[in-house]
């Protein structure tokens, strides 16, 4: 009877413990830049400071194979950061919670899924960029593009570098928007051309054009927002946004389905949506999905929404694993190896 009742207290104290320890705690996986996260972590927590964020990050492509490699046994209890297609791919999983947070209403529709109650909410839009080095141009009197197309000309061979779309977000936000601009058999057909220019696919979205700003490339197929940091910074680079039109990705917000901690969980996405947060993803992106609070981003352009094309989320996820498997055959031999 004695071992019986100290199996049972010591069972109650091993219960607590794991309770006491989910309490006030949560793992978020995000695939945010890392340099914002100690950024986006103080002020969550500021505004609550019983609840610790736990970060797990990696590129987008690699965390959304992450998380629905766990569908049976789910390790994160928010995503806080990471393409709506790839949410929109653990939806038709089943492995999100809907749910309506606080000011829903008042974002941008296209950064809010379309059904009711929304499974995730968008924060801001990363949008598809050249980054030029105009000093090495100059060396090698390599003219400035000024459009997608312009990248499978002769002059270019080499001298691009853009993101693997099995790996990065970036990288599948591009291919997905040529494929919606062009069409399908015009789009591979551009993509056979780039490729002939391509020095290397890299697994990173921000890469190739940190990789121009170090004038490791000429150009760096990427998004807006390391380039206005890499500008700012001082390098030589212009930002360049192609003239048929700019592929964009939302970044977004969702609750893993059977999260232990439910309330606190519905606590951070009510916090990703709030005016406060979306001011502080406005000190890098300039497209915000809560409206008129965005103010002009250094070295970026006052139109950076004007030049995103019209982009069918739910088409991209529902397509993307043959888009992906096609790509990989055709170009993956000069994907960067993996660290």
């Amino acid at each position: 009877m004695k071992s019986s009742l100290v199996s049972i207290v010591a069972g109650l104290a091993a219960t607590l413990a794991v309770s006491t320890a989910l309490a006030g705690e949560l793992t978020v996986y995000t695939a945010v830049e890392a340099v914002d996260l100690d950024r986006y972590k103080s002020t969550f927590e500021k505004a609550y400071p019983d609840i610790k964020i736990n970060w797990v990050r990696d590129s987008t492509g690699v965390m959304t194979a992450k998380l629905l490699a766990e569908k049976d046994n789910p390790q994160a209890d928010v995503v806080w950061g990471l393409a709506a297609t790839s949410l929109l791919l653990l939806k038709g999983e089943g492995m999100l919670e809907a749910y309506a947070p606080a000011g829903v209403e008042k974002l941008d529709p296209r950064f809010v899924d379309t059904t009711t109650p929304p499974t995730w909410t968008g924060m801001d839009a990363y949008v598809a960029a050249l980054c030029f080095n105009t000093t090495e141009a100059q060396k090698l009197g390599i003219p400035a593009p000024k459009s997608w197309k312009d990248l499978t000309k002769p002059e270019y061979k080499g001298h691009v570098v853009m993101p693997n779309p099995n790996s990065s977000g970036t990288g599948f936000l591009d291919v997905s928007a040529w494929l919606q601009m062009f069409g399908d058999k015009d789009a591979w057909t551009f993509m056979d051309g780039l490729h002939e220019n391509i020095s290397a696919y890299t697994h990173s979205g921000s890469k190739p054009c940190k990789m121009a700003a170090a004038g490791e490339t000429v150009i760096g197929v990427s998004f807006e927002f390391p380039g206005a940091k890499a500008k700012s910074a001082g390098a030589p680079i212009d930002i360049i946004f192609p003239e048929e039109g700019s592929g964009w990705e939302a970044e977004a917000t969702a609750i893993i389905a059977g999260t232990d901690n439910l309330e606190d969980a519905k606590k951070l996405v009510d916090f990703s949506v709030s005016k406060e947060a979306n001011e502080m993803y406005n000190q890098g992106y300039a497209v915000l999905a809560y409206p008129g609070i965005a103010k002009p981003v250094e070295n970026l352009p006052a139109d950076v929404a004007d030049k995103m094309i019209k982009n069918d989320f739910e088409w991209a996820a529902n397509n993307r694993k043959a888009i992906l498997a096609e790509w990989a055959k055709r170009y993956d031999a000069k994907s960067e190896p993996k660290t």
